[in-house]
C-alpha cells in the first residue's frame, strides 16, 4: 500500500535508492549471517549423526529434491502448454540495453562440478568459478612459392569468476568436514562443541534481527513498487504469462507439496506452514533463499519444533540445490518463448527443457534472479534466441520473490518429511547416546564402591 501510494510522487532514483535503505540493511544483516550458519549448521549436523543415519537421511533429502523439482518442472511445462501464453502477435517490450553472455550447456555443468571443489576456501566466500568466453584471432602463414596469410576467429571458453558465496563448495566442504569430525568420536569432541556454539551464537542473532524484520521487509517491497516502470506493460503476452507462472507456483506450493507431506506424515499440512509465515514473509521481501536460511532455521525448530540435527543437515543443503520455484519459472519461460517466436516444439526438445531447468535449477545460487542467468542454459539446450530474456525481464523482479517463497516451502515441508522418515534413527541414537552417558556417570560410582569394597576386605585382614 505504501509503495502504491508513492507512485504518483515520481520519485526519482535517487529517492527510492534512499526510501529503501531500510530494506537494503536488512538484507546486509541476513547475508551477514549466511557463511557462518551455512558451515557451523552443516558440520554440527552431520557430526552429531552417525554415519549410517546421516547416509540414510542425506538419501531421503536427495530423493525428496529430485521429486518435487523435477513435479515443479512437469507442473509448468503443462501450465504453458494449456494457457499458451506466447501465442498472437509478438509483443515486445523495451529491451534492456548490454548484451546477453552466450554460456554453453557443457561448460554450465562442468562450472556446477568445479564449484563443488574450491581450490581456495577463503575466495569460495565471495567467488565463483564461471567460465567466460573470448574472441582469439590467430593467424595462419603458410608459404609454398607464395606467401599466404589467414586469420581464423574463434570463441574460446576461458577460466573466470562470478561475484557471490560459492554455497555448493562450502556445502561439500562442510558436509565431508562434518562426516570426518563424527568419525573421530571423542578427539573430535573439542571441534564439535565449537561448531555447536558457533551455530547457537548466530541464531541468538538471528533472535535480534528477527525484530528488525517487518521494517526491512515494509521498505524493500514498498521502494520495488515504486521503481516500477509503467504498469501497463503488464499486459497482453506478458500478463499471460505473469498468471502462468503464478497459476504454476501456487499449484505446487498449496497443492502438491502440502499433499506429499500429508501423505508421508498424516499431519496437517497447513498448521506446518503457519509455522512457517515468518520465514515465507522474508523470502517474499529478500527474494533470496540464502538470505532467508537463518529465519527457515528458527521458524522450524522453534515453532515446528523439528529435530535441531534434521534442519541442521536438510535446510543448508535445500537452499543450495533445491529450487523448485526456479525450475518451474524456467521451464515455462523457456516454452513461451518458443510460443513468441512461433516455433512448435517436439517431444524430444520438450524433454530437453525439462531436464535442462532441472539441472540449472540446482546450479542457481540462493541470490536475487538467479534463474535469470541460468535461464541461458535452458534456452541453449533447445536452441532458443537468447537474448529473447529480454522479454521476461520486466516482470521477473515480481517472479523471482514468488518462486523464492516457492524454494523456502518445499525446503521447509523437506525438512519435516526427513525429519518423520528418519524418527527411528534419530530415536535410536538418543538411546545409544542416554545409555553412553549413564555409563559414564555410573564409573566413578563404581570406582568408589571398589575402593570401600578392597577397603573393607583389607580392614578385615588387618590383625588388631
Amino acid at each position: 500500500m505504501l509503495g502504491f501510494a508513492l507512485r504518483p510522487q515520481n520519485l526519482t532514483l535517487r529517492d527510492i535508492k534512499y526510501f529503501s535503505f531500510p530494506g537494503e540493511l536488512l538484507m546486509r544483516m541476513l547475508k551477514m549471517l549466511v557463511l557462518p550458519l551455512l558451515v557451523s549448521s552443516l558440520v554440527t549436523g552431520i557430526s552429531s549423526l552417525d554415519s549410517k543415519a546421516s547416509g540414510k537421511m542425506g538419501i531421503r533429502a536427495v530423493v525428496y529434491y529430485m521429486v518435487t523439482t523435477l513435479v515443479a518442472v512437469f507442473i509448468g511445462i503443462v501450465m504453458v502448454m494449456i494457457i499458451r501464453p506466447g501465442k498472437g502477435r509478438r509483443d515486445r517490450p523495451v529491451a534492456t540495453s548490454g548484451s546477453i553472455e552466450p554460456v554453453q550447456a557443457a561448460d554450465a555443468f562442468l562450472d556446477l562440478i568445479r564449484n563443488m571443489f574450491p581450490p581456495n576456501l577463503v575466495e569460495a566466500c565471495f567467488k565463483q568459478y564461471k567460465t567466460v568466453y573470448k574472441k582469439t584471432i590467430t593467424i595462419r602463414n603458410e608459404v609454398r612459392g607464395c606467401l599466404l596469410q589467414e586469420s581464423v576467429e574463434e570463441v574460446v571458453p576461458m577460466s573466470g569468476s562470478s561475484g557471490g558465496v560459492n554455497a555448493l563448495g562450502l556445502v561439500v566442504f562442510s558436509m565431508c568436514f562434518g562426516l570426518v569430525i563424527g568419525s573421530m568420536k571423542q578427539q573430535g569432541q573439542a571441534l564439535r562443541d565449537f561448531f555447536d556454539g558457533l551455530n547457537e551464537a548466530i541464531m541468538r542473532l538471528v533472535a535480534i534481527i528477527i525484530w528488525y524484520a517487518p521494517v526491512g521487509i515494509l521498505f524493500l517491497i514498498a521502494g520495488k513498487i515504486v521503481e516500477m516502470k509503467d504498469l501497463a506493460e503488464m499486459g497482453g503476452q506478458l500478463g499471460m504469462y505473469t498468471v502462468t507462472v503464478i497459476a504454476g507456483l501456487l499449484i505446487h506450493g498449496l497443492l502438491v507439496l502440502p499433499l506429499l507431506y500429508f501423505l508421508v506424515t498424516r499431519k496437517n499440512p497447513f498448521t506446518f506452514i503457519g509455522g512457517l509465515l515468518q520465514a515465507l514473509i522474508t523470502a517474499l521481501g529478500t527474494s533470496s533463499s540464502s538470505a532467508t536460511l537463518p529465519i527457515t532455521f528458527r521458524c522450524l525448530e522453534e515453532n515446528n519444533k523439528v529435530d535441531k540435527r534434521v534442519t541442521r543437515f536438510v535446510l543448508p543443503v535445500g537452499a543450495t540445490i533445491n529450487m523448485d520455484g526456479t525450475a518451474l519459472y524456467e521451464a515455462v519461460a523457456a516454452i513461451f518463448i518458443a510460443q513468441v517466436n512461433d516455433m512448435d516444439l517436439n517431444f524430444g526438445q520438450i524433454l530437453t527443457i525439462s531436464i535442462t531447468a532441472t539441472a540449472a535449477s540446482i546450479g542457481a545460487a540462493g541470490i536475487p534472479q538467479a534463474g535469470l542467468v541460468t535461464m541461458v542454459i535452458v534456452l541453449t539446450s533447445v536452441g532458443l534466441p537468447t537474448e529473447d530474456i529480454t522479454l521476461i525481464i520486466a516482470v521477473d523482479w515480481f517472479l523471482d520473490r514468488l518462486r523464492t517463497t516457492t524454494n523456502v516451502l518445499g525446503d521447509s515441508l523437506g525438512a519435516g518429511i526427513v525429519e518423520h522418515l528418519s524418527r527411528q534413527e534419530l530415536q535410536r541414537q538418543d538411546a545409544e547416546t542416554g545409555n553412553s552417558v549413564i555409563e559414564e556417570n555410573e564409573k566413578p560410582y563404581q570406582l568408589i564402591c571398589q575402593e570401600n569394597d578392597s577397603l573393607k576386605h583389607h580392614n578385615s585382614e588387618t590383625p588388631m
